[in-house]
């Protein structure tokens, strides 16, 4: 985790590697995300093998105006997908994803893009993901990884790797959230008019999906009506009853629309709102757990371990603004 502010510290130099036959989607995902971000905290730098035209999977070539030297100051690296994937890349841009892996950098892939950090040899060992079409390709031809097929993203510290375009939006306001914050990363999804957090252990898709509802019915209204409610006691009986179905109608249905359990997506929704809670105000770790429906400071503490890594007390020292004054005894 960070200790600078946004407004403290240089722009964090963002790498985005362009190679033959990039996916355009998935090289706009990090220039939309990056550069929305309020007070320019990232540099965002476009390179490919050399400076000029790359050819793109649409038909289309996007110009460059800079070369695998850039990978060798930047702070992160993305590897936007690509086709065709199972291509041999050249040698150059391996040796300089593996260069900037031993550098410290940090180095994200989207969608296939996984396939070129397992060729530079940076993911032998760890979890990664890719879109599920490919995770079999990806895990017979690098047998030292270890593929999950399932989530929509996973970080790995200095590695973070996603599935297709929406988890790699998913994962670009991650890594927005992991270095400057919740409220932040919010504020960049509201921009993109994107979900502000996407849990990374959720499912990439439903194998069996429920018959369309013929009323068109969705439980937006009912996950809108949590989230004014975060503070009360919310067990599934009672937001099932809110969207007036049966529990296990409403969790099949809750699955289906956002590929996560009711009760898992409370908890990330508390945990969200416990950050923006500790970015933005001085209230107590107990004040804040009461009213995000976290019962205590202990249990609190607990979940932000678990999830996060941290403590509610280091977390607020590493987001909430420099310029207030933290009295408050958490």
């Amino acid at each position: 985790m960070r200790e600078e502010t946004a407004t403290s510290r240089a722009p964090q130099r963002v790498a985005v590697l362009v190679l033959d036959g990039v996916l355009p989607l998935d090289l706009g995902i990090p220039a939309q995300v990056f550069i929305g971000v309020p007070g320019d905290p990232y540099e965002l730098t476009l390179c490919g093998r050399s400076a000029g035209p790359v050819p793109t999977a649409a038909g289309f070539a996007v110009t460059v105006r800079a070369g695998l030297e850039v990978l060798r100051d930047a702070d992160t690296v993305v590897v936007p997908g690509y086709a065709p994937h199972l291509r041999e890349l050249p040698a150059d841009v391996l040796a300089a994803l593996a260069a900037a892996h031993a550098g410290g950098q940090r180095l994200v892939s989207i969608c296939t893009g996984a396939f070129a950090l397992a060729a530079a040899g940076v993911l032998d060992g760890r979890k990664v993901t890719t879109h599920w079409k490919h995770a079999g390709e990806l895990a017979a031809r690098y047998p030292k990884v270890s593929v999950d097929p399932r989530v929509l993203y996973v970080d790995e510290g200095q590695v973070l790797t996603s599935a297709g375009v929406a988890a790699g939006i998913d994962l670009c306001l991650h890594l927005v959230r992991r270095d400057l914050g919740s409220r932040t990363a919010n504020e960049v999804a509201r921009t993109l008019v994107s979900a502000p957090h996407r849990d990374g252990g959720q499912a990439q898709y439903i194998k069996r999906p429920l018959a369309p509802d013929p009323y068109g019915v969705t439980l937006a209204p009912t996950r809108a009506w949590a989230m004014s409610r975060l503070h009360e006691p919310l067990t599934v009986t009672r937001l099932a009853a809110h969207a007036h179905m049966a529990p296990r109608t409403f969790a099949r249905r809750f699955v289906a629309e956002t590929g996560t359990t009711p009760l898992r997506w409370l908890l990330a929704a508390r945990l969200d709102r416990a950050r923006e809670l500790l970015e933005s105000t001085e209230l107590t770790v107990d004040h804040i757990a009461d009213r995000c429906g976290l019962g205590s400071s202990a249990n609190l503490r607990l979940h932000f371990r678990r999830t996060l890594g941290t403590t509610p007390t280091a977390y607020r020292a590493a987001f909430a603004p420099t310029s207030r004054p933290h009295s408050a005894q958490v």
